[in-house]
């Protein structure tokens, strides 16, 4: 099954999406976020909890007068280290007791801070890619399921709830587990530290609790024979360091775009570009897949008209993740079924979208969204939708799929609704299994025109974003319909530019690694 596309059109996009991350690129090369050096100072080996339970890491960045922090964090606490001997853990928990000050060790030279640094930035390296060469090994002995992958999300705001959940899923045929967070954690500008248990629509995203899945979902997997992906969301004000905290508990795939936060969350789109950047160096190195978020686009303006805002916010995305480092194979750029069940032939306009997407971005891990948007609590026509979603997802070779249930609208999922969503799904990928492999799409039909029209409008959007700059695009409204302004949002107060001795030792030991095994 395909359709017949202008490639002049789709190598044009990519031009037009290149013009546009160029100048955001060279605004993030000069910049960096309270963020970025948190996660830098996670990543050595600093963690815990001071006074009143705030995070070492935000205890040591703050603590840094603004001339010191625009030269990185990290050599503020190597000079530290050089100093006292301590280890990073050690010396973290002393600053935040007050034993020491960072402040006291300025006359240190910035030779003795890099070398004293260096071990530890080694060690880090050392055991991300060791988490890498985990999960290749345990995936090939353990294979999954072909595409698509069945996905399901936990969210009782328990972590240990949500491991029971999670393995109930798994046994019921879930290949990969996202862990949803608590409400509002993306506009945390802190990491909560330890296990959790009481969340409020959602688990605190939290390394503890990202060790406490991993190790349910290994253990669940060596039962049944295949390995069970782990998902968790490194958007929000404090992006870059779930993303250290997720390399290092070997996480598979992270929900990680570069617009969702400044559109859905109000944060402010300075910070979220520098934070991105940084965040999927992590995540290419690291083999996660991220999980883009053009789905969101389609609940909260008319599907059929945000089609090419999807598919130019693809294009976008993408080239941002290349940027970064990211193969093409870890880039999981996200769409939805969010057409209203209504439209005459609306399923064809949806086949349409996924089999564009999944031709222009052919190597891929696509996430499919499932409808939300217009269920309404009659779980009969939910679950009929459901499996419209299913066929779609199926015959156009999508790659993630995220369940849809049937008491969408209704209530948090009960574990019988995602039995029930697993079953939907399995009966239709296996009675479908080679259903677009068997079929054309008629020459001149209504899927080929419709996704001639996306492909065409996408390009003529990305010209005009060109034009005038990603900042103004989105403050113009350009994208989701919603405007943010450059200077606006949470956490503008964290940007801050570099100063030309600026050093983050990840920054570099990542972009001299760009070599990421699949």
């Amino acid at each position: 099954m395909e359709i017949q596309i202008d490639r002049a059109r789709v190598e044009r996009a990519r031009e037009l999406a290149a013009r546009i991350a160029a100048p955001v690129e060279a605004f993030i090369a000069a910049h960096s976020t309270v963020s970025v050096e948190r996660a830098v100072l996670r990543l050595l080996g600093v963690d815990g909890v001071g006074a009143d339970e705030v995070p070492v890491p935000n205890l040591l960045v703050d603590a840094l007068d603004p001339e010191c922090r625009t030269r990185g964090a990290a050599l503020a606490f190597g000079r530290a280290l050089a100093e006292t001997g301590l280890d990073p853990a050690a010396l973290g928990a002393a600053i935040a007791d007050g034993a020491h000050r960072l402040a006291d060790f300025a006359d240190v030279p910035e030779a003795a801070a890099r070398g004293a640094l260096r071990p530890h930035v080694d060690a880090a390296m050392a055991r991300i890619g060791e988490r890498r060469a985990q999960r290749r090994s345990l995936l090939e002995r353990l294979p999954q399921l072909p595409p698509p992958l069945l996905y399901v999300i936990v969210a009782s705001g328990n972590i240990y709830e949500d491991r029971t959940a999670a393995i109930a899923a798994a046994e019921a045929g879930a290949q990969i587990i996202a862990v949803i967070r608590s409400t509002g954690q993306s506009l945390l500008d802190f990491v909560p530290y330890g296990p959790t248990t009481e969340g409020f629509g959602g688990t605190y995203a939290t390394q503890a609790n990202f060790r406490i899945m991993r190790a349910a979902l290994d253990e669940v997997g060596e039962r049944l024979g295949r390995y069970v992906m782990l998902t968790n969301y490194a958007s929000g004000l404090c992006m870059p360091e779930i993303a250290a905290m997720a390399a290092l508990e070997r996480l598979d795939m992270l929900l990680n775009d570069s617009m969702y936060g400044i559109l859905f969350r109000d944060i402010n789109m300075k910070r979220t570009f520098i934070d991105q950047h940084f965040s999927r160096m992590l995540n290419g190195y690291s083999g996660i897949i991220i999980n883009t978020g053009e789905d969101n686009y389609l609940t909260t303006a008319d599907a059929v008209e945000q089609a090419p805002a999807v598919l130019a916010s693809q294009f976008i995305n993408e080239e941002f993740a290349e940027r970064a480092g990211m193969p093409a194979t870890q880039i999981g750029l996200g769409d939805a079924y969010e057409i209203n069940p209504d439209l005459e032939d609306g399923f064809l306009f949806q086949v349409a979208q996924a089999q564009l997407t999944r031709q222009i971005f052919p190597n891929a891990p696509l996430k499919y969204m499932p409808p939300t948007k217009h269920m309404t609590g009659d779980i009969f026509k939910g679950h009929l939708i459901d499996a419209l979603f299913n066929l779609t997802s199926v015959m156009t070779k999508q790659h993630i799929h995220l369940c849809g249930m049937l008491t969408e609208a209704i209530h948090t999922p009960f574990l019988g609704d995602r039995a029930l969503a697993i079953e939907n799904a399995r009966y239709i990928m296996g009675t479908a299994r080679h259903f677009g492999d068997e079929i054309a799409i008629k020459p001149g039909g209504i899927i080929e025109r419709r996704a001639q029209h996306v492909l065409a409008e996408c390009v003529a959007l990305l010209e005009r974003v060109a034009d005038i700059g990603l900042m103004q695009a989105i403050e113009r409204k350009t994208f989701a319909d919603v405007s943010r302004p450059p200077d606006g949002g949470r956490g503008f107060d964290g940007v801050f530019a570099r100063h030309p001795e600026y050093y983050n030792p990840f920054e570099a030991a990542l972009r001299g690694a760009r070599e990421v095994p699949a």
